[in-house]
């Protein structure tokens, strides 16, 4: 991988990849207090800074690594967790899955703001290569985030999603698995099972779903 493909590379990403996180984040942290909890407003964290929610290591230092590692066919990254005391919502088993929820919704959102995006630009004739590829990289970013966090498996978003709307018993059988959940999803990601068998589908249809969407726009203004 060349420094010019690189720079190129992180001026496409750069952006959507900041909001994604941002938004994911604070979405979090303003549905808990919504809920009831103010952890995140107590400590700073409900806010749409980016600073705020970089991780240092998971937002920078790891997807580069791998960048560089794979020539880019495998990127991985986190941001730094919105605080969440589960214990404080007025409902925690119910407003849990809300909380959990409104990151990968928060996604979703922006993918189908990216793609309002390329059809405003189609709409004022814009044909900037540059403008058009980011936006394309907004809605797979965001798709990404959306469909990776939705995996039923703490401590992602969709194992908490998961937990909050299983039975008791089986609820707190599910939750034991989050201290090694991330080793799990990441052994899972490297095996190309989350790949072939979630991402891959769940992507498919989120495409599909986003050009239903904005089909009729795109119709009115062509």
């Amino acid at each position: 991988m060349d420094t010019a493909n690189l720079i190129q590379t992180i001026a496409l990403y750069a952006l959507p990849v900041l909001f994604a996180i941002t938004v994911h984040e604070a979405a979090h942290g303003y549905a808990a207090r919504h809920f009831g909890d103010n952890t995140a407003y107590v400590e700073g964290r409900l806010t749409l800074n980016p600073l705020k929610h970089i991780d240092p290591i998971g937002t920078i230092a790891m997807p580069l690594l791998l960048y560089f590692a794979t020539s880019g066919a495998f990127l991985f990254g986190y941001a730094k967790p919105v605080p969440v005391n589960f214990g404080a919502l007025r409902n925690p088993k119910r407003d849990m899955v809300w909380v959990a929820l409104a990151g990968p919704a928060s996604n979703f959102a922006q993918a189908i703001a990216w793609a309002l995006m390329l059809v405003a630009l189609a709409a004022m004739n814009v044909e900037e290569p540059f403008f058009v590829k980011m936006a394309q990289a907004g809605i797979l970013v965001n798709l990404v985030m959306w469909a990776f966090n939705l995996f039923p498996l703490p401590p992602l978003d969709g194992g908490r999603i998961l937990v909050g709307l299983l039975p008791w018993k089986q609820a707190q059988m599910v939750s034991r698995i989050e201290p090694w959940g991330f080793f799990i999803v990441m052994g899972l990601v490297i095996a190309g099972v989350v790949g072939a068998l979630w991402l891959r589908p769940l992507m498919t249809l989120g495409y599909t779903l986003i050009n239903l969407l904005i089909s009729p726009l795109a119709y009115l203004l062509g």
